[in-house]
């Protein structure tokens, strides 16, 4: 009887959050199969006419094919600041593991802050154009590690933690230096919380659209979130353009988190029960 009360339960809890998660995206991909007459109405009914083909036609050619600019902004964007969060990250959280130290708190202290103290724009965009980094792609990586390496190194920490000490010892006394011990002996074993925090950070760079906003304006850079102002207007908005481009940009992260999904809780756990 407790089995069957379980999978009714399991059952009912998957159809609940199936139905929260595929039915926003059944809207969006039935709006963007619609003309721009149809989608109008922004009602959940099968298009009269199945136009998607020439609707993602039209929002990739839109304005000199910004839609594949932006793509290859993003994606730039996302792997050279996951690449730097992920190295950085660890290497900050294995230094602050293991050399224990009074001023521990303090490292603490800060750490947690950039997670808590929300980000000052104006203040960020201040120092940005001071670097003369503002408006650039580069300004832009720097703003996402520092708002992605507090996360990250509370999770390479708990990680890091689990990792016996004896393993650094014998390392040392083979010869190896401390960047050797960590690319050679620490980072390998950290492949889990990597994998987590590749996927996580990934997912929330690319589908960042505030940043760019505030920290990349106009046309010259522009990101696959900030291509949804191409289709809305004060007057007017083509919602089945606009939900085709939603789509487009929605694909790419959806088949990541999907193929990663079980990686990313296997990291989360490890850190949490380990650590």
């Amino acid at each position: 009887m407790n089995r069957i009360k379980s999978f009714s339960a399991g059952l009912a809890a998957i159809i609940v959050s199936g139905a929260f998660f595929l039915v926003p995206f059944a809207f969006i991909a039935v709006t963007a199969s619609k003309t721009s007459q149809d989608s109008a109405t922004l009602d959940f009914s099968w298009p009269t006419d199945f136009v998607l083909w020439q609707n993602l036609k039209t929002v990739v050619a839109s304005r000199d094919y910004m839609l594949i600019r932006a793509f290859v902004n993003s994606i730039l964007l996302t792997v050279v600041s996951v690449a730097v969060i992920v190295v950085l990250g660890a290497m900050v959280a294995y230094v602050w593991q293991r050399r224990r130290s009074r001023w521990n708190w303090v490292i603490n202290l800060v750490v947690l802050s950039g997670l808590i103290v929300p980000p000052a724009v104006v203040t960020t965009i201040w120092v940005l154009q001071e670097m003369h980094l503002f408006k650039t792609i580069q300004g832009l990586i720097l703003v996402e590690v520092a708002y992605g390496l507090p996360f990250s190194i509370l999770l390479f920490r708990a990680f890091i933690a689990t990792v016996p000490l004896e393993l650094d010892q014998a390392a040392m006394l083979d010869g190896a230096g401390p960047l050797r011990t960590f690319f050679q002996v620490i980072f390998p074993i950290l492949r889990s919380v990597i994998v987590t925090v590749i996927v996580l950070q990934t997912v929330t760079i690319y589908n960042d659209f505030a940043n760019p906003l505030y920290f990349l304006p106009g046309d010259q850079y522009p990101t696959v979130q900030l291509t949804l102002f191409n289709f809305q207007s004060q007057y007017l908005t083509e919602y089945n353009l606009l939900f085709t481009d939603i789509l487009l940009v929605t694909i790419p992260p959806l088949i990541m988190f999907v193929f990663f999904n079980r990686k990313i809780v296997e990291g989360m756990a490890a850190g949490a029960v380990k650590g």
